[in-house]
């Protein structure tokens, strides 16, 4: 049975098999958790996306982690809130989830930790974002029972953590 965990904290820092990195269409270094991710994980993680861009959205890919304490970084590019009606960019974000999930799964990992895709820069709303992650996250877990035993949502801020704590039930 997968654990579903909350963290507020750095999620660089994360000690799991996988970080999921929020990553522009580009995957060119960008600001906020992934310009922390490439910065706590080194120009490994760089020289690699490099090679994988651009990612269409909702879609997901692994690097290394560099020096950061999981084994592999997955890169995801979630939606850019009002580029579609709110409807598909919940379908979107939600693939986000699923997609870095089912890559995380067939590299064996055994642990993941997903920080707030889309909420910063990207502009979609904290709370409809976190509905939409908790919700993928909770199919994908039910759909495959033993696939994982750890999902672990980092949250930078009290906010984001409020909000998935009441998601969750914490």
């Amino acid at each position: 049975m997968t654990a579903i965990r909350l963290v507020q904290g750095d999620i660089t820092e994360a000690k799991v098999d996988v970080v999921v990195n929020a990553a522009n269409r580009s995957l060119m270094p960008g600001g906020g958790v992934d310009g922390a991710i490439r910065r706590a994980g080194g120009p490994e993680i760089t020289e690699q996306t490099a090679r994988l861009g651009p990612l269409d959205t909702g879609a997901a890919v692994a690097t290394t982690a560099g020096a950061l304490a999981a084994n592999h970084v997955i890169h995801t590019v979630g939606p850019i809130w009002g580029e579609a009606d709110p409807d598909e960019s919940d379908h979107l974000l939600a693939s986000c989830y699923r997609a870095s999930l089912d890559l995380a799964s067939s590299l064996g990992s055994r642990s993941v930790a997903f920080p707030n895709i889309s909420t910063g820069i990207f502009g979609f709303p904290p709370r409809r974002a976190a509905v939409v992650a908790t919700e993928a996250v909770a199919t994908w877990v039910e759909d495959h029972p033993e696939s994982l035993d750890s999902v672990t949502f980092y949250s930078y801020d009290a906010v984001g953590y409020q909000i998935y704590s009441g998601l969750l039930g914490l």
